[in-house]
């Protein structure tokens, strides 16, 4: 069972994680809604990602596109021209930018959780989607992420518990940069 407040806690987190990851906080807007379903969605391809603890399993989807606007976002955050953003390109940029995601989330539950393990990014076709329903997930929510009214993502989130789930995360705390690699 997972509560409401774990539910607004994971909800939070992941639109930290998106605002932090998927833009450039210094210069992108970023517009984020709930959705019911995934309706409007015509992204072909999935980055997956898998964070894990004993007491849960969460799975982000973030639906994407090659789209012009989309290569144009990503050229713009991995400081390349959007010329040398080729197929190969675009795709390591949009695998980078989940796996700073993925980062950013897996730092900000082990503060809650001690005990975190993350998954490396996979690309997969949106029909997969269609099966999220198999995991029979506790919390499933949708997320439609326009950034500078151009370049669109939509994000799904599953969580999965294997015991009650409850905590709350602090809301007013400043935001820490993306998931980078810290060197120690």
């Amino acid at each position: 069972m997972i509560t409401n407040n774990a539910c607004e806690s994971f909800d939070h987190l992941l639109r930290q994680g998106i605002k932090s990851c998927l833009t450039d906080q210094d210069s992108d807007s970023c517009d984020i809604h709930i959705q019911h379903d995934l309706t409007g969605s015509h992204e072909p391809h999935l980055a997956v990602l898998t964070i894990s603890s004993y007491l849960f399993r969460l799975m982000v989807l973030i639906h994407f596109s090659a789209d012009d606007a989309t290569r144009q976002h990503l050229a713009k955050l991995s400081k390349t021209s959007l010329q040398d953003m080729n197929q190969q390109v675009f795709m390591d940029a949009i695998c980078e930018r989940t796996n700073m995601f993925c980062g950013s989330l897996s730092r900000d539950l082990s503060r809650d959780f001690p005990h975190i393990g993350m998954s490396t990014p996979n690309i997969i076709d949106r029909q997969c989607a269609a099966h999220l329903h198999l995991l029979n997930p506790g919390h499933k929510r949708h997320f439609k992420v326009n950034v500078n009214a151009t370049a669109q993502f939509h994000v799904t989130l599953c969580v999965n518990s294997y015991d009650k789930l409850d905590f709350v995360v602090d809301k007013t705390a400043a935001e820490v940069g993306g998931g980078e690699l810290e060197m120690f």
